[in-house]
């Protein structure tokens, strides 16, 4: 019989496991995490939080593995990748190690179209293709678009395209596609006055909702960038297209975020559908946590 000397290990990266003096945005992932604890020491789980890649840590002494702030992987993906297969076959990881690694790169967004699930068009450039950025652009159907790697998260580089800004980005691109591959989609201009639309699911079960905006004259609407967040009740079209999109999923996952956008016609449209660390709002919604850790009992125990 196994032994265990933790239920759950709640990930993150090393720069949030201990912060001194932290700012308000590492306090909220700490705020965060502690209403996660709660609720899971609530219900009699054994908790602590690790950084994925503490060297001294063996993963075969916790049950669960909890994703939660592990902000770094898309930085360090070949590296985050190799701890992922190696930490899938010591203990079990929430959300599974199938549904991590489908949804890790944004090709998931052409599986989702397949499947029927309204998403926002995507145009994706393979790494170390021939692809010059003026050709890739060219062979897309938008006017004006937005580019960024397929392995991507907090806009890392994310640019804005227009024909008469091809040139500013060219050079990065062809760094950048050597080594990974880049996407585009078209820009939707409600961003900008609407912003973008999050479910957060638990199972099939809808808990909460946001909508981020951007700060005036940028489109990224991260708070890392000056946007800002706003509480958001779902219509009955947005809640059908974010469960399409979990109904496509390669196995119903224990927590997701979907992120929508609406198009020109005011359909909402899948943008992201984040499904290994995403910021799930807890502190906006105190009975979150508890959701998530009766899913985690109802789905693993």
């Amino acid at each position: 019989m196994d032994t265990f000397d933790w239920d759950i290990v709640l990930l993150t990266q090393k720069e949030y496991v201990a912060p001194q003096a932290p700012n308000e945005y590492v306090q909220n992932i700490l705020t965060e995490d502690q209403l996660v604890s709660e609720a899971l020491t609530n219900k009699g789980f054994c908790v602590t939080r690790k950084s994925w890649d503490d060297p001294n840590f063996d993963w075969k002494k916790t049950r669960f593995a909890l994703f939660r702030a592990t902000w770094d992987y898309f930085h360090r993906f070949p590296e985050f990748q190799d701890w992922l297969n190696r930490a899938k076959e010591q203990t079990q990881l929430i959300n599974s190690s199938e549904t991590l690694l489908w949804n890790m790169d944004k090709h998931y967004l052409l599986d989702l179209e397949a499947a029927g699930v309204s998403v926002v068009p995507t145009s994706i450039a393979e790494a170390r293709s021939n692809s010059s950025l003026q050709n890739f652009y060219e062979q897309s159907p938008y006017a004006e678009a937005i580019l960024k790697p397929t392995v991507s998260g907090s806009a890392r580089h994310t640019y804005r395209l227009r024909r008469d800004n091809i040139e500013e980005h060219a050079e990065l691109f062809e760094q950048l596609i050597q080594k990974e591959a880049m996407m585009l989609q078209p820009f939707q201009e409600r961003i900008l006055t609407e912003g973008e639309i999050s479910l957060i699911y638990f199972g099939k079960t809808f808990s909460h909702a946001v909508r981020k905006r951007a700060k005036k004259g940028d489109f990224r609407v991260q708070d890392d960038f000056g946007g800002t967040l706003h509480d958001h009740d779902p219509d009955a079209e947005e809640l059908s297209v974010a469960e399409a999109a979990l109904d496509a999923c390669p196995s119903l996952p224990v927590y997701a975020r979907v992120d929508l956008v609406r198009n020109k016609a005011n359909e909402p449209l899948v943008m992201e559908l984040e499904l290994i660390e995403p910021e799930l709002w807890f502190r906006r919604n105190r009975e979150a946590a508890r959701k998530l850790t009766d899913t985690i009992i109802k789905t693993h125990l």
